[in-house]
């Protein structure tokens, strides 16, 4: 049975399932029914940092632009432009055995896409979740419902997964940003054309 998560609770992943790494992160949302005159499109990704929270290079940012890390580890399944329909709207896998081993965390964010000039935040957006579950088995392991109300961000980090000594662990963190997508990379050290 998943546990279900509060902002800012800590649970391990691998503690209680040995062997375990591979696993799937799933991004969901609805979106609430005004009309802001543009669709909607929210986007997944994930940063790779080292132990100063930020990454070490561009590829260790992985999201519609850039699908795949250079190690194999963490891989993006693809844009999905609406949002529409039940479940994950967004999926980015993750071989937590296959990590590189500079990187401290895996930091899961969501932004929404033009969302200045479509005047989109995420105070239109509701039921935002995030879910981990086991890629060999299906089992939902954990999930974080975004409770809270945002207003004007346009941007927000999810959670994150980091490594505790020999563990991996996942930390519900729920944190909105203004300035969307480029607010995050300059946060997490990405270079932005």
């Amino acid at each position: 049975m998943p546990i279900n998560l509060q902002k800012g609770q800590k649970v391990s992943l691998t503690k209680g399932n040995p062997g375990l790494s591979k696993v799937v992160v799933g991004v969901g949302w609805d979106v609430n029914q005004f009309d802001t005159g543009g669709a909607f499109d929210l986007d997944g990704a994930a940063f790779l940092v080292t132990e100063n929270g930020k990454v070490s290079r561009g590829e260790d940012f992985v999201f519609y632009g850039n699908l795949t890390h250079p190690s194999g580890s963490v891989q993006h399944m693809g844009d999905n432009l609406t949002g529409e329909g039940e479940g994950d709207d967004e999926q980015i896998k993750v071989n937590l055995s296959a990590v590189p081993a500079n990187i401290a965390k895996i930091v899961f964010t969501v932004t929404i896409y033009d969302a200045e000039t479509r005047r989109q935040n995420f105070g239109q957006v509701s039921n935002a979740f995030i879910r981990i579950y086991n890629e060999d088995t299906g089992e939902e392991m954990l999930r974080y419902d975004l409770g809270e109300d945002f207003s004007i961000e346009t941007a927000a980090v999810f959670g994150e997964l980091y490594k505790n000594g020999n563990e991996w662990k996942f930390n519900a963190i729920g944190s909105g940003y203004q300035g969307g997508l480029a607010a995050l990379c300059a946060s997490f050290g990405v270079d932005v054309e």
